[in-house]
């Protein structure tokens, strides 16, 4: 079984490549080290994956933004499904750069769904964002909520990644899951996440810039919960039943909330980073940015029910886990 990973590169994409290859699965990763943040992160994650599983691993320096240049990467290569993970994260970078949303989250996507079609892939699990609920005050978030007011463009992108995908499910009936993750953190994760940059802060002696005065909410997810919720979604096509699915969907298609279903305040995750760091924050109050939103709950009713996802990692536990591979493993280098 070989599986293609875009976005192999990032966070969320090495983890899920490094699942499938310990349960001795064949994995082509694709990325092309779009500078957003560290390069050398990036490459990192790479090296890890080729270090530890060796020609179980592929890997292609390719933009599948570029649909001549992704059909020439993959031309000799054959693949039965693939985890779309790729994109141009971040919502405030959006502000200023348009144009590689553009790219990255709607041609490439629709790159991937022609690739799929013509490839006949058994199934295409793609992310899609919480960012697409909006600024919702009534929680938690369900699939079946109504999601057409984006407040920033990279929720906007998502939110057509979704429509997209079901005029494709409809028309060539390619099984695809949509994934709507919430604010995932963990070992190897986002320098511009603020776990990442809280800790970092925690332990230079720097300040933390605290948005909307510190109250705000968000589903912290952690990695390893995040990556069985993938494989769980990988290894469960929807079927083309004509049944009704999550996201209302008769196609097979279907749409999931993948989170923690427990919202922590931001404040309450400062202080985990100060106990796990042994060290207190400096504090920046601040209001709210544009195209920020105050809260995220994920309701995980339906992946619960149908593929028995089910979170076990508490911020407790991630957010020592991740200082601790901060610390010991990032921070020396």
């Amino acid at each position: 079984m070989t599986t293609l990973i875009t976005g192999a590169a990032g966070f969320i994409g090495m983890h899920v490549a490094a699942a499938l290859l310990d349960r001795g699965e064949h994995v082509i990763g694709i990325d092309n080290f779009t500078p957003y943040y560290s390069l050398d992160l990036k490459r990192a994650r790479i090296s890890r994956l080729e270090a530890i599983h060796g020609r179980s691993f592929s890997f292609l320096d390719v933009d599948f933004g570029d649909a001549n240049a992704l059909s020439n990467a993959l031309s000799n290569e054959t693949i039965e499904r693939i985890v779309h993970l790729g994109a141009q994260p971040g919502v405030r970078y959006s502000l200023d750069n348009p144009a590689a949303y553009i790219h990255s989250n709607v041609s490439g996507h629709v790159n991937i769904l022609e690739l799929a079609r013509h490839r006949a892939i058994s199934h295409l699990v793609y992310a899609s964002s919480s960012s697409v609920y909006g600024m919702r005050s009534d929680t938690p978030f369900r699939v079946s909520d109504r999601a057409d007011t984006p407040i920033s463009l990279y929720a906007a992108t998502k939110r057509a990644d979704e429509l997209m995908s079901e005029t494709y499910a409809h028309l060539f009936r390619i099984p695809l899951t949509g994934l709507r993750f919430f604010t995932v953190y963990g070992p190897w994760g986002r320098p511009d996440m603020a776990v990442w940059k809280f800790t970092e802060a925690v332990l230079s002696g720097g300040p933390i810039d605290v948005y909307n005065h510190g109250d705000m909410l968000r589903d912290f997810t952690f990695i390893d919960d995040i990556v069985n919720g993938v494989i769980l979604a990988l290894d469960h096509p929807p079927k083309d039943d004509n049944r009704e699915k999550p996201g209302g969907f008769t196609t097979p298609h279907r749409l999931y909330n993948i989170g923690n279903n427990r919202p922590e305040q931001l404040t309450d995750l400062i202080q985990a980073i100060e106990e796990a760091c042994d060290r207190k924050a400096k504090i920046n109050l601040l209001p709210m940015q544009d195209g920020d939103v105050h809260q995220t709950f994920a309701d995980i009713e339906d992946i619960s029910r149908d593929l028995g996802f089910y979170p076990a990692t508490p911020m407790s536990v991630g957010i020592p886990a991740f200082v601790n591979w901060y610390t010991k493993e990032w921070a020396k280098r």
